[in-house]
């Protein structure tokens, strides 16, 4: 049996699409290219399984519809699994039919949390075959395969599909898999090279993704309510440090591997990161690797970032989200203004590199909220406590609370099934005195701090090789890509 993990090319004058790996959909004018953890992990169990394997992302090889499609008819897979999320699943319904002209007989498959959300959606509005529920497609795609070649008597929970004419499900999916039971990555087979250059999360390169756990250990109430990945991880769980460490080594022997970015919704904290922090020394791949990963403000200490710095470490992602406090009690953030700006300070003073994300167009928020979320960002610039800065429009997507609350409250300014409207291209929601336009105004504002006079001075005086400056000539096509993504002209 052959198995293609697919990202079809979806070609948009809008730009290329950000979709693989990612939280929140958005079209990039400067390509950015995320590695898919967890679908490489399926690629690694299948193959390692004895399946034939494809890995197929038509978006990061950068080939025509046409081509892809003509692609894969020439590799004839049996069965086709592809990530879907909200702004593009109708495209997606749409090239599943596609594929059911020209391969009748393959098996199409949709993942990811749209679908997670709203399996009975897909079934019933596309020729799609199965969809895998939850977060652990991986494991899920295997046991498929292995039913379908009748190496299995049944499936997992999770799985919709269909018999005899009907929509039938195994009921709802269970994240009973353990993270210490996946393989390393076949990287060779995942065609890691298309990834390890265009992503600006890497300083140097050669740079891979890893991801120790699934997916955010913050679950107060249920996690933050923007977010939609909690209905596919709706529990923590976490690999052993020492997994993630052979995983780094193996990285660096056999690709020579510089820069590791860590895409766990929020990297462990506690005993379990003190742990890896001193794998990384004793194993002196601290050395060799520049180690990055996502975290929240409140989970560590000085002597924390102190231990991280000293392991190798180097960017660290905070979501802001809102300079506003009512905002971020609204969001089940589970912090403050004030323990954002004096914390950030911190990492700083320890020689890491923070990375801050905002987001803006809530429903509840007046401009002058809004302009309170720009200054929090601002400041935390150019007191140079933050190094880079990623400002969005505020896109609830099914299963996520905001989403619920969106409906319910009748905050949609666009109607709630126009998924292709939810790629922050505009707000999907109303505000109380701000035009759309305006909120995008807004989002574009914030990145014209990295051209203030104060922002460029301090970065010119962090050059200290070519590798800086190539960085930071990179870091600054980005922004003027953003500036395009959200700027009125």
């Amino acid at each position: 049996m052959k198995i293609s993990i697919s990202y079809p090319p979806l070609p948009s004058e809008k730009g290329v699409p950000l979709l693989s790996q990612n939280r929140q959909f958005q079209y990039f004018q400067s390509p950015t290219y995320i590695y898919p953890v967890v679908p490489a992990y399926a690629a690694t169990m299948l193959g390692n399984a004895g399946y034939g394997v494809v890995w197929d992302d038509g978006i990061a090889e950068e080939k025509t519809y046409n081509q892809w499609l003509n692609d894969l008819e020439n590799n004839n897979p049996d069965v086709i699994m592809i990530e879907t999320k909200t702004p593009v699943v109708k495209k997606h319904w749409s090239i599943t039919s596609d594929i059911k002209k020209v391969l009748p007989s393959s098996k199409v498959v949709l993942v990811g949390d749209h679908v997670t959300a709203l399996p009975l959606e897909s079934m019933e509005q596309s020729k799609v075959d199965f969809v895998l529920t939850g977060g652990d497609y991986d494991f899920l795609l295997l046991n498929l395969a292995d039913y379908l070649s009748d190496k299995a008597t049944q499936l997992e929970s999770g799985i919709w599909y269909r018999e005899s004419g009907s929509i039938k499900n195994t009921g709802q999916f269970k994240l009973n898999h353990s993270l210490d039971d996946l393989p390393h990555i076949n990287r060779d087979l995942t065609k890691w090279q298309l990834y390890n250059e265009r992503n600006g999360n890497f300083k140097v390169t050669p740079g891979a993704y890893t991801m120790a756990g699934r997916d955010c250990w913050w679950r107060k109430d249920g996690g933050c309510t923007f977010c939609s990945w909690p209905t596919l991880y709706p529990t923590f769980r976490v690999m052993k440090p020492e997994h993630l460490a052979d995983e780094i080594g193996l990285l660096i022997k056999r690709y020579n591997v510089k820069s590791v970015f860590d895409d766990t919704g929020c990297f462990p904290a506690g005993e379990w990161l003190r742990c890896f922090a001193n794998l990384m020394i004793e194993r002196e791949y601290n050395k060799k690797v520049q180690f990055s990963c996502n975290m929240r403000f409140g989970a560590l200490k000085q002597e924390d970032y102190r231990l991280m710095k000293k392991a190798g470490f180097r960017t660290l992602l905070f979501g802001i989200e809102s300079g506003s406090q009512a905002t971020l009690d609204r969001l089940n953030k589970g912090t403050t203004i004030n323990n954002i700006l004096n914390e950030c300070k911190i990492p700083r003073r320890e020689g890491l590199e923070p990375h801050v994300t905002i987001m803006v167009g809530y429903p509840w928020e007046t401009r002058q909220e809004a302009l309170s979320t720009l200054n929090v960002a601002k400041t935390l610039m150019q007191k140079g406590w933050a190094v880079t800065l990623q400002s969005t429009i505020v896109t609830p997507y099914p299963g996520s609370k905001l989403y619920a609350q969106a409906l319910e409250n009748g905050w949609f300014r666009v109607d709630p099934k126009d998924y292709e409207r939810f790629d922050m291209k505009e707000p999907v929601m109303t505000t109380p005195d701000m035009t759309p336009q305006e909120v995008m105004n807004l989002c574009d504002e914030v990145y014209k701090v990295f051209l203030t006079p104060q922002y460029m001075f301090r970065q010119l005086i962090r050059i200290r090789s070519l590798k800086d400056l190539k960085y930071s000539i990179k870091g600054a096509t980005k922004v003027l890509g953003h500036v395009k993504d959200f700027g009125e002209n």
